[in-house]
């Protein structure tokens, strides 16, 4: 039997509180950097409460770090989502598939390896069978297609 989950985004701490209060299955959230909507800015304290709020209604929470990365933000990058992971997160949402090969070997062999599972951001532009395949192939547990997609498509 197929589980239909709302997920439902988050600007900030009290909108994720609102959407669980709501009835989301799970709610994304980006930090003070690497995600896609610029104005979130969201502490990792922040992150942690609402892991907290969440996980007391069985609410999952993803973090994103849905943005290409510049090499000189890779440390930062990473030592965010290890920080997330501490926090409660239950994944990590990417649009970067270099940050899978981060995931399971740890950041150039600093930094120990991930634990929780990384979705594949709908920024991946995934098309196609062969896409998805391989994305999950590299480390990706969840894809997030592209809205554009038609039914018929999916």
């Amino acid at each position: 039997m197929n589980h239909l989950e709302l997920l439902a985004p988050a600007r900030d701490l009290n909108i994720g509180i609102a959407a669980i209060n709501c009835g989301a299955d799970a709610v994304y959230i980006a930090g003070e950097r690497f995600g896609a909507r610029q104005a979130a800015g969201n502490s990792i304290e922040d992150i942690r409460s609402l892991c907290e709020y969440a996980h007391k209604f069985g609410v999952k929470i993803f973090v994103t770090v849905n943005t290409i990365l510049y090499d000189s933000e890779l440390e930062g990058a990473y030592r965010f989502m290890l920080e997330a992971q501490d926090a409660g997160a239950d994944a990590i949402i990417v649009q970067d598939v270099a940050v899978a090969e981060m995931a399971r070997n740890g950041l150039e062999g600093r930094f120990e390896p991930l634990r929780i599972p990384l979705h594949a951001s709908t920024q991946c532009a995934i098309r196609t069978p062969e896409q998805a395949r391989w994305l999950e192939s590299v480390g990706f547990s969840r894809l997030i297609l592209e809205r554009e997609l038609s039914l018929e498509q999916i």
